[in-house]
């Protein structure tokens, strides 16, 4: 997936103001609560996601998570929990979490950035494409677990099957 490149900008004080013209360039639909807060809808292939970018300038980190649009059923959050453990030990950045407060699965990176030196366009694009990449990878993994009955193990293995061709 390509995503609309910016020219480079100054720094500004609040990263926020590049991830909203990242947003905008893609036409994708989002909402800036906040000064600190900016939430983005978008369809994957899989499903619909929700990211969300919270700017904590107290510490000077960005929070970023892709949330799925999934729920886990109280019964199946065990599995969810070893798929994790599991999951997270093949990610090279970030990791996926399961948000107790909806019961939903969501990728999770943060980025440091101080408001002297923040990142560029280009870490914004490479952070939202990795996390689309990811959880678009492994959604099937969370279906096959909640879904389908699978133990977490079987569930990566036939997530991991790459397919030739089309039907």
């Amino acid at each position: 997936m390509t995503l609309f490149s910016l020219q480079e900008q100054p720094a500004a004080h609040n990263p926020l103001d590049i991830v909203e013209e990242i947003v905008t360039a893609n036409e994708w639909l989002f909402d800036r609560a906040n000064e600190d807060e900016l939430v983005v809808e978008l369809a994957g292939r899989w499903c619909h996601y929700r990211m969300y970018f919270v700017w904590q300038r107290e510490v000077g980190a960005l929070q970023f998570s892709c949330q799925f649009d999934m729920r886990v059923p109280d019964g199946k959050r065990g599995d969810v929990n070893d798929l994790l453990s599991l999951l997270n030990n093949r990610l090279w950045l970030g990791h996926f979490d399961l948000d107790h407060q909806q019961n939903a699965p969501l990728f999770r990176y943060t980025v440091l950035a101080r408001s002297d030196r923040l990142p560029g366009v280009e870490t914004f694009e490479d952070l939202v494409e990795i996390a689309l990449t990811e959880c678009e990878r492994f959604y099937p993994a969370f279906q096959f677990v909640v879904w389908g009955g699978k133990h977490p193990s079987e569930a990566i293995v036939a997530a991991m099957i790459d397919t030739v061709g089309q039907a």
